[in-house]
C-alpha cells in the first residue's frame, strides 16, 4: 500500500497534548497491525533540544542512534515501542542548516534562496524522507506550536501543499481546545472557531477535530462546532481530561478515531485493534491499591518535565509491581546535614537525577550518604551515578576532596574526569556520548539480576564525563564494584554495593528505553526492591 501520510496541527494554547494525542493514534494504527511512525516538527532556530534549558524545553530526550530529540518522541516511543531517530524529530534550525548547505554548495545554480519554494521544499522532503523508505504504513507528522505563529507558517505551508500533492494519503487532524468559564458556568466554542478559521485562512481544512476540554462537551455543541468549522459530525472528538495519560488511547477508541482516519484515508475497516496487552497494563493500573514512595532528589523538581521519561519509568515499573506510585520531588538546593533525616526517612526508595553543573551537588552527596548509611534502596542515573562514586570517595575511601572535573578542574582526586575523546571539543551541541551502546555485566552482579540474568545489554548515553579508571582498583578493594562496563572502551557503565540492599548507579539513561508494555527491567527492579524495603520496615514497627 501506498504510505499515508497525518498531520497533527493545534490551536489556540500550546501544550493541548498533540504528542499525546499522536501517539494514541499511532497506538491504535499499530494494534491493527499496520506500521506506523511519528515525527515531530518544531518551530523553534535551535538545531535540537541538546542545549535548551530544561526551564524553556523540559527533557532532552535522546534516540538510540544518538540525537538529541523533543521529550514528545519520548512519548511516542512509550505509546508504540517503535524506536525512533534523527529523521522523527526536525527543527526550523536543522532545516535552515541544510538549505544554507545547499546554497554554499551551489545546489540552486545560482537561484535566489527563498522561503517558498526552497524552506518548503525542504520541510516536505523531511516529511516523507521516511515514507520513501518502505517501512510505514502511517507516518504521522506533529507540527509544534499553534496555528498563527510566525515562526509555524513555513511548517503549515508546507503541509498545505502536501496536501494536494497527496491526495487521498493525506488526513490532518487538528487539535484544539475549548475552555470552561467557571464563572458563567459554560463551555465556549469560539476560540476552537477561530482556530479552525486560522487554519483555512492558510488552505487548510480539517478533516478531524480533536477538541481538548476540562468538561464533557454537550452533543448539541459538538454539531455546532461542526457545523461552523466545516468538519462532518461524526468527525468531532472531544478529549476529556483523563486520570491518566495511558487511558487516552482507548477514549479515542471509543469515539472512532482510528476507524476515522481509516476511512478518510481510503482504507477499509477490518475488526477491531489488539488492545490486549494494553489494557491488561490499564487493568493493573486502576487495581493497584497500596503505594510505594519514591523521592526524586534533583535541582529541576519545579519543573517535572524535566524528568519527564524517570516519572514515567517509575510510574510503568510500580505498575507492574501492582503498586500506585507516590512519587515526591526534593529539590538538592535544599538538602543540608541537619534537614535531610526529615525528606528521606519516610521514603521507600530514592533517585538521584541526571543534570549538569555545580547547582545543587552537594545536596545530592548529603542524600547518598544517608541512603547508604540507612541502607535504603537508591538509583543514580549519569550524573546521579557520578555523585554515587564521588561520594563514596569522601566519606570511605578518604579523599575529602575527591570530585568531577566539571565541578573543579583543580582537584587532584578527580574521580569523574572528561572522556578522552572530549576534551578537544569546544562546541555543546550535539557533541557528547549519545545514542546506544553495549555494557557488558559482571554476571553475578546485583545489576544483572535486575536485568533477568543478561549479560549484554544496550542503553542510551548523554554525558561527557566518565569513572576514572585510574581509581578503579582502590573503588574495588573497599567495597564499590565496577560491575558493567563497555566492551570496547572499558568505560565504567555501571556500580554498586553489593551490600547495600539495592545501591546501584548508571552512566547510561535507562529511562529512554522503557515502554508501557516493556518496562526497563532496572527500574522494575528497583521499585520491587523499594517494596521489599517498605514491608521490612512496617514488620519492624
Amino acid at each position: 500500500m501506498e504510505t499515508k501520510y497525518i498531520f497533527v496541527t493545534g490551536g489556540v494554547v500550546s501544550s493541548l497534548g498533540k504528542g499525546i494525542i499522536s501517539s494514541s493514534l499511532a497506538n491504535l494504527l499499530k494494534a491493527r497491525g499496520y506500521r506506523v511512525t511519528i515525527q515531530k516538527f518544531d518551530p523553534y532556530i535551535n538545531i535540537d533540544p541538546g542545549t535548551l534549558n530544561p526551564y524553556e524545553h523540559g527533557e532532552c530526550y535522546v534516540t538510540s542512534d544518538g540525537h538529541e530529540a523533543d521529550l514528545d518522541l519520548g512519548h511516542y516511543e512509550r505509546f508504540t515501542d517503535i524506536h525512533t531517530s534523527r529523521a522523527n524529530n526536525v527543527t526550523t534550525g536543522r532545516i535552515y542548516q541544510s538549505v544554507i548547505d545547499k546554497e554554499r554548495r551551489g545546489d540552486y545554480l545560482g537561484k535566489t534562496v527563498q522561503i517558498i519554494p526552497h524552506i518548503t521544499d525542504e520541510i516536505k522532503r523531511n516529511v516523507k524522507s521516511l515514507g520513501k523508505t518502505g517501512q510505514y504504513d502511517f507516518i504521522i507528522t506533529e507540527i509544534g506550536g499553534t496555528v498563527g505563529d510566525i515562526e509555524s507558517l513555513p511548517f503549515i505551508e508546507s503541509v498545505r501543499q502536501l496536501r494536494w500533492e497527496l491526495g487521498n494519503d493525506c488526513v490532518c487532524i487538528h487539535l484544539t481546545y475549548v475552555p470552561y468559564i467557571k464563572a458563567a458556568k459554560e463551555l465556549k466554542t469560539k476560540p476552537t472557531q477561530h482556530s479552525v478559521k486560522q487554519l483555512q485562512e492558510v488552505g487548510i481544512q480539517p478533516d478531524i477535530l480533536v477538541l481538548r476540554t476540562e468538561k464533557i462537551i454537550p452533543a448539541d455543541m459538538l454539531r455546532k462546532i461542526a457545523l461552523f468549522c466545516n468538519v462532518s459530525a461524526d468527525a468531532v472528538i472531544q478529549s476529556v481530561d483523563a486520570p491518566s495519560i495511558y487511558e487516552v488511547p482507548v477514549m479515542m477508541h471509543s469515539q472512532h478515531l482510528d476507524e476515522l482516519v481509516l476511512k478518510k484515508a481510503g482504507m477499509a475497516i477490518n475488526g477491531e485493534p489488539d488492545m490486549r496487552p494494553w489494557m491488561n497494563f490499564l487493568d493493573k493500573m486502576k487495581m493497584a491499591t497500596e503505594k510505594v514512595t519514591i523521592g526524586l532528589v534533583g535541582k529541576y523538581v519545579e519543573l517535572q518535565d524535566a524528568y519527564k521519561s524517570i516519572n514515567e519509568s517509575l510510574f510503568q515499573a510500580a505498575t507492574y509491581n501492582d503498586r500506585k506510585l507516590d512519587l515526591r520531588y526534593i529539590h538538592s538546593e535544599k538538602l543540608n546535614d541537619s534537614n535531610i533525616a526529615e525528606h528521606l526517612r519516610d521514603l521507600d526508595g530514592v533517585i538521584i537525577a541526571p543534570g549538569f553543573g555545580q547547582r545543587g551537588i552537594e545536596g545530592k552527596f548529603v542524600a547518598l550518604k544517608y541512603c547508604r548509611e540507612n541502607d535504603i534502596p537508591t538509583f543514580g542515573i549519569c550524573l546521579g551515578m557520578q555523585c554515587m562514586v564521588i561520594e563514596y570517595a569522601r566519606n570511605v575511601l578518604g579523599l575529602g576532596d575527591a570530585n568531577s572535573t566539571e565541578m573543579d578542574h583543580t582537584t587532584k582526586n578527580n574521580v569523574i574526569d572528561l572522556m578522552e575523546e572530549q576534551k578537544s571539543i569546544s562546541n555543546m551541541g550535539g557533541t557528547m556520548r549519545l545514542g546506544a551502546y553495549t555494557c557488558k555485566l559482571n554476571p553475578n552482579s546485583r545489576v544483572a539480576k535486575a536485568y533477568k540474568d543478561k549479560i549484554e545489554i544496550s542503553e542510551r548515553h548523554r554525558h561527557r564525563f566518565e569513572f576514572n579508571n585510574d581509581y578503579r582498583e582502590i573503588f574495588e578493594k573497599n567495597g564499590m564494584k565496577c560491575v558493567g562496563e563497555n566492551p570496547e572502551t572499558h568505560l565504567v557503565e555501571v556500580v554498586e554495593l553489593p551490600e547495600k540492599r539495592w545501591f546501584i548507579g548508571t552512566q547510561y539513561h535507562p529511562e529512554y528505553s522503557s515502554t508501557v508494555l516493556n518496562p526497563n527491567p532496572i527500574f522494575v527492579d528497583f521499585v520491587a526492591a523499594a517494596i521489599k524495603y517498605q514491608k521490612e520496615r512496617m514488620l519492624n514497627n
